[in-house]
Protein backbone atom coordinates (compact mmCIF):
# COMPACT_ATOMS: atom_id res chain seq x y z
CA UNK A 1 0.00 0.00 0.00
CA UNK A 2 3.11 2.34 0.54
CA UNK A 3 3.83 2.67 -3.34
CA UNK A 4 1.51 4.96 -4.90
CA UNK A 5 0.54 5.97 -8.75
CA UNK A 6 -0.74 8.93 -9.37
CA UNK A 7 -3.82 7.44 -11.27
CA UNK A 8 -4.83 9.58 -14.54
CA UNK A 9 -8.21 7.76 -15.38
CA UNK A 10 -10.38 10.09 -16.95
CA UNK A 11 -12.23 10.60 -20.62
CA UNK A 12 -11.03 14.00 -21.76
CA UNK A 13 -13.04 15.88 -24.33
CA UNK A 14 -11.65 18.46 -26.76
CA UNK A 15 -13.91 20.47 -28.81
CA UNK A 16 -16.29 17.42 -29.17
CA UNK A 17 -12.81 15.06 -30.17
CA UNK A 18 -12.62 12.26 -27.79
CA UNK A 19 -8.92 11.63 -26.07
CA UNK A 20 -7.27 8.78 -24.77
CA UNK A 21 -7.61 7.58 -21.14
CA UNK A 22 -4.51 7.43 -19.28
CA UNK A 23 -3.27 4.41 -17.26
CA UNK A 24 -1.01 4.24 -14.64
CA UNK A 25 -0.68 1.69 -12.13
CA UNK A 26 1.09 0.18 -9.40
CA UNK A 27 3.10 -2.76 -10.24
CA UNK A 28 4.97 -4.30 -7.76
CA UNK A 29 7.84 -1.56 -6.55
CA UNK A 30 7.60 0.00 -10.25
CA UNK A 31 4.41 1.44 -12.09
CA UNK A 32 2.96 0.51 -15.77
CA UNK A 33 1.48 2.76 -18.14
CA UNK A 34 -1.24 2.65 -20.97
CA UNK A 35 -3.29 4.97 -23.33
CA UNK A 36 -7.02 3.70 -24.26
CA UNK A 37 -8.23 5.36 -26.84
CA UNK A 38 -11.62 3.96 -26.66
CA UNK A 39 -14.26 2.84 -23.95
CA UNK A 40 -15.69 4.83 -21.05
CA UNK A 41 -14.55 5.77 -17.98
CA UNK A 42 -16.89 5.61 -14.93
CA UNK A 43 -13.69 6.59 -12.40
CA UNK A 44 -11.34 5.54 -10.27
CA UNK A 45 -11.99 3.06 -7.61
CA UNK A 46 -9.37 3.92 -4.25
CA UNK A 47 -9.00 4.32 -0.96
CA UNK A 48 -10.38 7.30 0.72
CA UNK A 49 -7.80 10.32 0.44
CA UNK A 50 -7.57 10.15 4.74
CA UNK A 51 -4.89 12.56 6.18
CA UNK A 52 -2.01 10.88 8.50
CA UNK A 53 -2.06 11.06 12.21
CA UNK A 54 0.72 14.58 12.76
CA UNK A 55 1.49 13.51 16.13
CA UNK A 56 1.63 9.36 16.90
CA UNK A 57 3.06 9.72 20.07
CA UNK A 58 -0.04 11.96 21.25
CA UNK A 59 -2.45 9.93 19.26
CA UNK A 60 -1.06 6.59 20.68
CA UNK A 61 -1.09 8.33 24.05
CA UNK A 62 -4.62 8.79 23.91
CA UNK A 63 -5.70 5.85 22.30
CA UNK A 64 -3.69 3.65 25.46
CA UNK A 65 -4.81 6.04 27.90
CA UNK A 66 -8.55 5.87 27.09
CA UNK A 67 -9.18 2.77 25.50
CA UNK A 68 -12.48 1.70 23.95
CA UNK A 69 -14.71 -0.85 26.11
CA UNK A 70 -12.19 -0.56 29.25
CA UNK A 71 -12.70 0.92 32.89
CA UNK A 72 -8.84 2.38 32.39
CA UNK A 73 -5.74 2.35 30.86
CA UNK A 74 -4.30 -0.23 29.23
CA UNK A 75 -1.31 -0.57 30.92
CA UNK A 76 -2.96 0.42 34.55
CA UNK A 77 -3.34 -3.05 35.04
CA UNK A 78 0.31 -4.31 34.62
CA UNK A 79 2.38 -5.36 37.09
CA UNK A 80 6.27 -5.80 37.96
CA UNK A 81 7.68 -9.59 37.47
CA UNK A 82 4.38 -10.36 34.88
CA UNK A 83 5.64 -11.31 31.28
CA UNK A 84 4.26 -10.19 28.20
CA UNK A 85 3.45 -10.91 25.03
CA UNK A 86 2.99 -8.67 21.95
CA UNK A 87 1.74 -10.22 19.04
CA UNK A 88 2.48 -8.93 15.66
CA UNK A 89 1.45 -9.52 12.30
CA UNK A 90 3.25 -11.16 9.64
CA UNK A 91 5.09 -9.96 6.27
CA UNK A 92 1.65 -10.58 4.15
CA UNK A 93 0.26 -6.94 6.57
CA UNK A 94 1.49 -3.58 6.72
CA UNK A 95 0.69 -2.12 10.50
CA UNK A 96 3.00 0.80 10.82
CA UNK A 97 3.44 -1.40 14.11
CA UNK A 98 7.02 -0.94 14.10
CA UNK A 99 6.44 3.08 14.85
CA UNK A 100 4.10 2.39 17.32
CA UNK A 101 6.17 -0.34 19.76
CA UNK A 102 9.03 2.28 20.80
CA UNK A 103 6.00 3.78 23.12
CA UNK A 104 4.82 0.34 23.99
CA UNK A 105 8.35 -0.37 25.12
CA UNK A 106 8.41 2.64 27.15
CA UNK A 107 4.93 1.88 28.83
CA UNK A 108 5.96 -1.68 29.70
CA UNK A 109 9.06 -0.15 31.60
CA UNK A 110 7.01 2.39 33.36
CA UNK A 111 4.57 -0.42 34.22
CA UNK A 112 7.62 -1.66 35.71
CA UNK A 113 8.24 -5.39 32.75
CA UNK A 114 11.18 -6.51 32.83
CA UNK A 115 12.99 -6.58 29.31
CA UNK A 116 13.61 -10.13 29.66
CA UNK A 117 10.17 -10.90 30.48
CA UNK A 118 8.51 -9.55 26.87
CA UNK A 119 8.08 -12.02 23.96
CA UNK A 120 7.25 -10.39 20.82
CA UNK A 121 5.42 -13.31 18.83
CA UNK A 122 4.61 -13.46 14.97
CA UNK A 123 1.24 -14.58 14.14
CA UNK A 124 1.71 -16.54 10.89
CA UNK A 125 -1.33 -18.33 10.79
CA UNK A 126 -0.94 -20.85 7.84
CA UNK A 127 1.56 -18.10 5.93
CA UNK A 128 5.23 -18.98 5.40
CA UNK A 129 7.12 -17.82 8.20
CA UNK A 130 8.50 -14.06 7.72
CA UNK A 131 12.27 -14.17 7.51
CA UNK A 132 14.83 -12.30 9.47
CA UNK A 133 14.76 -9.35 7.44
CA UNK A 134 10.73 -9.06 7.29
CA UNK A 135 10.78 -9.28 11.02
CA UNK A 136 12.60 -6.63 11.81
CA UNK A 137 10.78 -4.64 9.11
CA UNK A 138 7.75 -5.32 11.08
CA UNK A 139 9.11 -4.92 14.10
CA UNK A 140 11.55 -1.94 13.57
CA UNK A 141 15.03 -2.93 13.35
CA UNK A 142 16.30 -1.27 16.30
CA UNK A 143 13.86 -3.12 18.32
CA UNK A 144 14.28 -6.44 16.70
CA UNK A 145 18.19 -6.03 17.18
CA UNK A 146 17.55 -5.37 20.95
CA UNK A 147 14.67 -8.31 21.42
CA UNK A 148 15.99 -10.93 18.78
CA UNK A 149 16.05 -13.80 20.93
CA UNK A 150 13.02 -13.05 22.31
CA UNK A 151 10.89 -13.31 19.17
CA UNK A 152 8.59 -16.01 18.52
CA UNK A 153 7.20 -17.18 15.05
CA UNK A 154 4.10 -19.57 15.10
CA UNK A 155 4.13 -23.11 13.64
CA UNK A 156 0.58 -23.65 13.40
CA UNK A 157 1.91 -27.55 12.76
CA UNK A 158 3.73 -27.95 15.58
CA UNK A 159 1.24 -30.12 17.88
CA UNK A 160 3.82 -29.61 20.79
CA UNK A 161 3.41 -26.23 20.95
CA UNK A 162 0.11 -25.45 21.17
CA UNK A 163 -3.16 -25.97 24.41
CA UNK A 164 -6.16 -26.94 24.04
CA UNK A 165 -8.23 -24.22 24.96
CA UNK A 166 -11.96 -25.02 24.34
CA UNK A 167 -14.65 -25.30 21.36
CA UNK A 168 -16.46 -22.88 20.50
CA UNK A 169 -20.28 -23.43 19.80
CA UNK A 170 -20.40 -24.10 15.71
CA UNK A 171 -17.45 -27.01 17.01
CA UNK A 172 -14.26 -25.26 16.79
CA UNK A 173 -11.73 -27.00 18.65
CA UNK A 174 -9.45 -24.29 19.87
CA UNK A 175 -5.87 -25.29 19.94
CA UNK A 176 -3.54 -21.97 20.99
CA UNK A 177 0.47 -21.16 20.84
CA UNK A 178 1.07 -22.20 24.02
CA UNK A 179 4.16 -19.52 24.62
CA UNK A 180 1.64 -16.69 24.53
CA UNK A 181 -1.23 -18.59 26.43
CA UNK A 182 1.48 -18.63 29.19
CA UNK A 183 2.23 -15.43 29.36
CA UNK A 184 0.53 -13.42 32.27
CA UNK A 185 -0.41 -11.11 29.95
CA UNK A 186 -1.55 -10.17 26.00
CA UNK A 187 -1.78 -7.54 23.99
CA UNK A 188 -2.45 -8.08 20.26
CA UNK A 189 -1.61 -5.66 17.49
CA UNK A 190 -2.26 -5.35 13.62
CA UNK A 191 -4.27 -3.30 11.25
CA UNK A 192 -7.81 -3.37 10.05
CA UNK A 193 -8.65 -3.52 6.37
CA UNK A 194 -11.73 -5.00 4.67
CA UNK A 195 -11.52 -8.43 4.63
CA UNK A 196 -13.17 -11.18 2.29
CA UNK A 197 -14.58 -14.05 4.32
CA UNK A 198 -13.67 -12.83 8.13
CA UNK A 199 -15.54 -9.49 7.39
CA UNK A 200 -12.31 -7.44 8.79
CA UNK A 201 -8.89 -7.68 9.56
CA UNK A 202 -7.61 -7.01 12.80
CA UNK A 203 -8.18 -7.48 16.31
CA UNK A 204 -9.51 -10.94 17.11
CA UNK A 205 -7.86 -12.75 13.94
CA UNK A 206 -4.11 -12.21 15.52
CA UNK A 207 -5.34 -15.47 17.75
CA UNK A 208 -7.27 -16.85 15.27
CA UNK A 209 -5.94 -17.81 12.57
CA UNK A 210 -2.63 -15.95 13.83
CA UNK A 211 -1.47 -18.04 16.69
CA UNK A 212 -3.95 -20.91 16.01
CA UNK A 213 -3.29 -24.15 15.05
CA UNK A 214 -3.92 -25.79 11.67
CA UNK A 215 -6.65 -28.16 13.08
CA UNK A 216 -8.24 -24.98 15.05
CA UNK A 217 -7.78 -22.67 11.14
CA UNK A 218 -8.88 -25.34 8.98
CA UNK A 219 -12.42 -25.78 11.09
CA UNK A 220 -12.98 -22.09 11.23
CA UNK A 221 -12.49 -21.53 7.51
CA UNK A 222 -14.65 -24.48 6.09
CA UNK A 223 -17.38 -22.01 7.58
CA UNK A 224 -17.11 -20.31 4.69
CA UNK A 225 -19.03 -23.51 2.82
CA UNK A 226 -22.55 -23.94 2.25
CA UNK A 227 -23.60 -26.66 3.89
CA UNK A 228 -26.61 -27.62 1.87
CA UNK A 229 -25.06 -26.68 -1.69
CA UNK A 230 -21.94 -26.67 -3.40
CA UNK A 231 -21.25 -23.10 -3.08
CA UNK A 232 -20.03 -20.40 -0.67
CA UNK A 233 -22.15 -19.98 1.95
CA UNK A 234 -23.60 -16.28 1.36
CA UNK A 235 -23.56 -15.05 4.77
CA UNK A 236 -20.19 -15.06 4.96
CA UNK A 237 -19.36 -11.27 3.34
CA UNK A 238 -16.62 -8.40 3.10
CA UNK A 239 -17.46 -6.03 5.61
CA UNK A 240 -20.29 -8.37 8.06
CA UNK A 241 -19.44 -8.90 11.46
CA UNK A 242 -22.43 -9.36 12.89
CA UNK A 243 -24.39 -12.82 10.90
CA UNK A 244 -20.97 -13.92 9.80
CA UNK A 245 -20.26 -17.51 10.71
CA UNK A 246 -16.59 -17.20 10.21
CA UNK A 247 -16.11 -13.55 12.03
CA UNK A 248 -18.23 -14.60 14.52
CA UNK A 249 -16.70 -18.20 15.10
CA UNK A 250 -13.14 -16.42 15.20
CA UNK A 251 -14.44 -13.49 17.59
CA UNK A 252 -15.63 -16.58 19.97
CA UNK A 253 -12.32 -18.74 20.06
CA UNK A 254 -10.23 -15.59 20.52
CA UNK A 255 -12.72 -15.27 23.89
CA UNK A 256 -11.12 -18.66 24.98
CA UNK A 257 -7.91 -17.41 24.86
CA UNK A 258 -6.19 -14.48 27.19
CA UNK A 259 -6.09 -10.58 25.52
CA UNK A 260 -5.29 -8.03 27.50
CA UNK A 261 -6.29 -5.78 24.82
CA UNK A 262 -5.68 -4.78 21.26
CA UNK A 263 -3.41 -2.14 19.68
CA UNK A 264 -5.06 -2.08 15.96
CA UNK A 265 -4.07 0.52 13.71
CA UNK A 266 -6.10 1.64 10.66
CA UNK A 267 -3.75 2.90 7.26
CA UNK A 268 -4.08 5.44 4.75
CA UNK A 269 -3.97 5.31 1.34
CA UNK A 270 0.17 6.31 0.94
CA UNK A 271 1.08 3.36 4.01
CA UNK A 272 0.75 6.04 6.85
CA UNK A 273 -0.57 5.74 10.03
CA UNK A 274 -4.33 7.64 10.13
CA UNK A 275 -6.25 5.97 12.91
CA UNK A 276 -5.02 4.10 15.99
CA UNK A 277 -7.70 2.19 18.08
CA UNK A 278 -6.85 0.69 21.53
CA UNK A 279 -8.96 -1.56 24.33
CA UNK A 280 -10.68 -3.94 24.36
CA UNK A 281 -10.46 -6.49 21.41
CA UNK A 282 -14.11 -6.75 20.36
CA UNK A 283 -15.11 -3.04 21.11
CA UNK A 284 -11.53 -1.46 20.20
CA UNK A 285 -12.01 -3.81 16.85
CA UNK A 286 -15.36 -2.79 16.00
CA UNK A 287 -14.80 0.96 16.12
CA UNK A 288 -11.33 0.46 14.15
CA UNK A 289 -13.86 -1.65 11.51
CA UNK A 290 -15.93 1.66 11.32
CA UNK A 291 -13.30 4.06 10.46
CA UNK A 292 -11.62 1.12 7.81
CA UNK A 293 -15.13 1.00 6.33
CA UNK A 294 -14.70 4.69 5.57
CA UNK A 295 -11.57 4.81 4.35
CA UNK A 296 -11.51 1.48 2.11
CA UNK A 297 -15.34 1.09 0.58
CA UNK A 298 -15.65 2.95 -2.35
CA UNK A 299 -19.53 3.70 -3.47
CA UNK A 300 -20.64 2.75 -7.12
CA UNK A 301 -23.90 2.98 -9.07
CA UNK A 302 -22.97 0.62 -11.78
CA UNK A 303 -20.64 -1.94 -12.50
CA UNK A 304 -18.23 -1.66 -15.54
CA UNK A 305 -17.53 -3.99 -18.53
CA UNK A 306 -14.02 -3.56 -17.86
CA UNK A 307 -11.59 -3.06 -14.50
CA UNK A 308 -8.06 -2.28 -14.27
CA UNK A 309 -6.76 -3.49 -11.24
CA UNK A 310 -3.81 -3.62 -9.26
CA UNK A 311 -2.52 -5.69 -6.64
CA UNK A 312 0.39 -3.36 -5.29
CA UNK A 313 3.06 -5.54 -3.73
CA UNK A 314 1.77 -8.27 -3.22
CA UNK A 315 4.22 -10.93 -2.78
CA UNK A 316 2.28 -14.03 -4.04
CA UNK A 317 -0.57 -14.83 -6.04
CA UNK A 318 -2.83 -16.16 -2.97
CA UNK A 319 -2.19 -12.46 -1.21
CA UNK A 320 -3.28 -11.04 -5.09
CA UNK A 321 -6.58 -12.79 -4.99
CA UNK A 322 -7.76 -10.27 -2.42
CA UNK A 323 -7.55 -7.60 -5.55
CA UNK A 324 -9.01 -10.11 -7.77
CA UNK A 325 -12.16 -10.74 -5.65
CA UNK A 326 -12.54 -6.53 -4.98
CA UNK A 327 -12.13 -6.21 -8.78
CA UNK A 328 -14.82 -8.67 -8.99
CA UNK A 329 -17.59 -6.63 -7.10
CA UNK A 330 -16.97 -3.95 -9.30
CA UNK A 331 -17.58 -5.80 -12.59
CA UNK A 332 -20.22 -6.92 -14.26
CA UNK A 333 -20.89 -11.21 -14.60
CA UNK A 334 -19.31 -11.09 -18.52
CA UNK A 335 -16.80 -8.13 -17.73
CA UNK A 336 -13.39 -8.69 -17.95
CA UNK A 337 -10.69 -8.53 -15.56
CA UNK A 338 -7.16 -6.83 -16.29
CA UNK A 339 -5.02 -7.60 -12.82
CA UNK A 340 -1.26 -6.40 -12.35
CA UNK A 341 -0.20 -8.65 -9.86
CA UNK A 342 3.43 -9.14 -9.68
CA UNK A 343 3.92 -11.98 -7.37
CA UNK A 344 7.76 -12.62 -7.28
CA UNK A 345 7.16 -15.42 -4.70
CA UNK A 346 5.15 -17.21 -6.91
CA UNK A 347 1.79 -18.79 -6.35
CA UNK A 348 2.22 -19.09 -2.50
CA UNK A 349 1.85 -22.41 -1.70
CA UNK A 350 2.11 -25.90 -2.29
CA UNK A 351 -1.64 -26.45 -1.70
CA UNK A 352 -2.72 -23.74 -3.53
CA UNK A 353 -1.91 -24.96 -6.74
CA UNK A 354 -2.56 -28.82 -5.90
CA UNK A 355 -6.23 -27.29 -4.98
CA UNK A 356 -6.21 -25.29 -8.57
CA UNK A 357 -4.57 -28.08 -10.51
CA UNK A 358 -8.51 -29.82 -9.62
CA UNK A 359 -9.89 -27.39 -11.81
CA UNK A 360 -13.61 -27.20 -11.60
CA UNK A 361 -15.68 -26.28 -8.58
CA UNK A 362 -17.42 -29.29 -8.40
CA UNK A 363 -14.16 -31.22 -7.75
CA UNK A 364 -12.95 -28.17 -5.20
CA UNK A 365 -15.95 -28.70 -3.32
CA UNK A 366 -15.68 -32.57 -3.09
CA UNK A 367 -11.99 -32.43 -1.58
CA UNK A 368 -13.17 -29.23 0.65
CA UNK A 369 -16.05 -31.22 2.48
CA UNK A 370 -13.08 -33.97 3.28
CA UNK A 371 -10.38 -31.70 3.68
CA UNK A 372 -11.56 -27.67 4.53
CA UNK A 373 -8.79 -25.55 4.55
CA UNK A 374 -8.27 -21.74 3.37
CA UNK A 375 -5.66 -22.97 -0.20
CA UNK A 376 -8.90 -24.60 -1.27
CA UNK A 377 -11.29 -22.33 -0.53
CA UNK A 378 -8.96 -19.34 -2.16
CA UNK A 379 -8.72 -21.68 -5.17
CA UNK A 380 -12.53 -22.02 -6.06
CA UNK A 381 -12.31 -18.07 -5.65
CA UNK A 382 -10.01 -17.73 -8.10
CA UNK A 383 -11.17 -20.09 -10.51
CA UNK A 384 -14.60 -19.35 -10.30
CA UNK A 385 -13.33 -15.45 -11.46
CA UNK A 386 -9.91 -16.53 -13.86
CA UNK A 387 -12.21 -16.91 -17.14
CA UNK A 388 -13.01 -13.31 -17.01
CA UNK A 389 -9.40 -12.70 -15.42
CA UNK A 390 -6.47 -11.24 -17.87
CA UNK A 391 -3.27 -11.11 -15.52
CA UNK A 392 -0.02 -8.91 -16.25
CA UNK A 393 2.37 -11.06 -14.04
CA UNK A 394 5.60 -12.52 -13.31
CA UNK A 395 4.27 -15.98 -12.94
CA UNK A 396 5.26 -18.60 -15.30
CA UNK A 397 2.68 -19.58 -18.24
CA UNK A 398 2.26 -22.80 -16.27
CA UNK A 399 1.25 -20.80 -13.23
CA UNK A 400 -1.40 -19.06 -14.78
CA UNK A 401 -2.69 -21.86 -17.08
CA UNK A 402 -3.18 -23.94 -13.59
CA UNK A 403 -4.90 -20.46 -12.61
CA UNK A 404 -7.24 -20.50 -15.52
CA UNK A 405 -6.47 -16.91 -16.49
CA UNK A 406 -4.96 -15.39 -19.40
CA UNK A 407 -1.69 -14.00 -19.39
CA UNK A 408 -0.61 -10.52 -21.24
CA UNK A 409 3.25 -9.23 -21.56
CA UNK A 410 2.17 -6.14 -20.74
CA UNK A 411 -0.79 -3.75 -19.54
CA UNK A 412 -0.61 -2.71 -23.07
CA UNK A 413 -1.50 -5.83 -24.52
CA UNK A 414 -3.89 -6.78 -21.38
CA UNK A 415 -6.02 -4.02 -22.52
CA UNK A 416 -6.09 -5.05 -26.14
CA UNK A 417 -6.99 -8.51 -25.18
CA UNK A 418 -9.75 -7.44 -22.79
CA UNK A 419 -11.31 -4.90 -25.58
CA UNK A 420 -11.15 -7.93 -28.25
CA UNK A 421 -13.34 -10.28 -25.79
CA UNK A 422 -15.25 -7.73 -25.06
CA UNK A 423 -16.46 -7.50 -28.81
CA UNK A 424 -17.19 -10.80 -28.98
CA UNK A 425 -19.16 -10.63 -26.05
CA UNK A 426 -21.08 -7.80 -28.36
CA UNK A 427 -19.53 -4.89 -25.97
CA UNK A 428 -18.21 -2.23 -28.59
CA UNK A 429 -17.34 0.39 -26.12
CA UNK A 430 -17.16 -1.06 -22.43
CA UNK A 431 -17.18 0.77 -19.22
CA UNK A 432 -13.91 1.07 -17.47
CA UNK A 433 -12.89 1.43 -13.53
CA UNK A 434 -9.37 1.68 -12.53
CA UNK A 435 -8.35 0.26 -8.77
CA UNK A 436 -5.03 1.36 -8.45
CA UNK A 437 -5.43 -0.28 -4.74
CA UNK A 438 -7.26 -2.98 -5.16
CA UNK A 439 -6.29 -5.33 -2.58
CA UNK A 440 -7.47 -2.65 -0.12
CA UNK A 441 -10.24 -1.78 -2.17
CA UNK A 442 -14.22 -2.63 -1.79
CA UNK A 443 -16.89 -1.31 -4.08
CA UNK A 444 -20.12 -1.26 -2.71
CA UNK A 445 -23.32 -0.05 -3.80
CA UNK A 446 -24.30 3.35 -2.20
CA UNK A 447 -28.26 2.67 -2.80
CA UNK A 448 -29.92 0.51 -4.67
CA UNK A 449 -28.54 -3.19 -5.25
CA UNK A 450 -27.64 -4.43 -1.87
CA UNK A 451 -23.83 -5.16 -1.80
CA UNK A 452 -21.55 -5.66 1.21
CA UNK A 453 -22.41 -2.71 3.58
CA UNK A 454 -23.09 -4.00 7.29
CA UNK A 455 -21.78 -2.42 9.69
CA UNK A 456 -20.79 -3.87 12.50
Amino acid sequence: MALRSETSFRKCLNGGTKMAIRVVMPYGNSVMEAEMDWGQSLGTLDIADVPGLNDLQTAYRRAVDQPIGLSSGIWKSFRPGETVAIVLSDAFRHTGMDQLLPFVLDDLSQAGIAEEDILFAFATGTHRPPTQGEQARIAGADLFARFQSQCLVHDPQDEAGLIYVGETRRGTPVWINQRVYDCDRVILTGSVVLHYFAGFGGGRKALLPGLAGAATIAHNHALNLDSAENRLNPAVRIGVLDGNPVAEDMLEAAQLCKADGIINTVLNRRGEIAGIFAGEMDAAHRAAARFAWECYAAPIRRRADLVIASAGDAANFLQSHKALFNASLAATPQGRIVLLAPAPEGLGADRFGQWLALKTRDAIFAELRKHAEINGQTALSTIEKAPKTILVTDLSDKDVALIGARKAASLDAALALARAELRETGVADPTCYCMPSASYTVPWFGDGEKNVKVLP
